[in-house]
C-alpha cells in the first residue's frame, strides 16, 4: 500500500484468465484472489519467468503448488489512477506446463529457437546412420568356413 492507504498498482485481467479464475476450484480461487490483493498493495512480488516469458512473474497458488498465477508487472493506461498495473495473464494447474504454455499462447509468444547447445543435444547424430551403413564383418581369414547345405537330387534310373 501507498503512504495514502491505496494499492500501489492498478489491476486488470485478460478475459481468459478472468475465465480460469471462474472455473477454478473455489479454494483456487480464493487463494488467488488473496494472493493477487498482496500483489497489487505490494505486499508480495511473484518469482521471475525466463525465456520466452521473460517479463512475468509467476504465483505458486496452492500448498502443493500445483495451480500457478502468471501475471504482468506493465505500464497502466494514461487514464488509470495508477501509474502501473499488474496483468493476469493465467491461472491455471503447472501440471504439463498448461499454465506456461497457455500464457505464452495468450500472449502470442511462440517458442524461440534452440540455443546451440540444446539443438545438438535434440538432434540425431549423423554417425548413428554410419553405423548403419556398414556391412558386418564376416569370419577372420584363414578359418575354415561353414558348410554349405547341399541338395540332393535323385535322378531316375533307366
Amino acid at each position: 500500500m501507498t503512504a495514502e492507504g491505496r494499492p500501489a498498482y492498478g489491476l486488470t485481467f485478460d478475459p481468459r484468465a478472468l475465465t480460469d479464475l471462474l472455473q477454478a476450484p473455489s479454494d483456487i480461487r480464493d487463494l488467488s484472489l488473496a494472493l493477487l490483493q498482496e500483489v497489487v498493495n505490494a505486499d508480495r512480488a511473484g518469482s521471475k519467468l525466463k525465456a520466452e516469458l521473460s517479463g512475468l512473474r509467476k504465483l505458486y497458488v496452492d500448498s502443493r503448488a500445483a495451480w500457478r498465477l502468471v501475471y504482468a508487472v506493465r505500464p497502466a493506461p494514461a487514464r488509470s489512477a495508477y501509474p502501473m498495473e499488474i496483468h493476469v495473464v493465467a491461472v491455471r494447474p503447472r501440471k504439463g506446463h498448461d499454465v506456461y504454455d497457455t500464457a505464452a499462447q495468450r500472449l502470442g509468444i511462440g517458442r524461440r529457437p534452440l540455443g546451440t547447445r540444446a539443438h545438438a543435444a535434440r538432434t540425431r547424430s549423423a554417425q548413428i546412420d554410419a553405423y548403419r551403413t556398414i556391412p558386418k564383418p564376416g569370419p577372420p581369414p584363414g578359418l575354415p568356413r561353414p558348410a554349405q547345405p547341399t541338395v540332393l537330387t535323385t535322378k531316375a534310373v533307366r
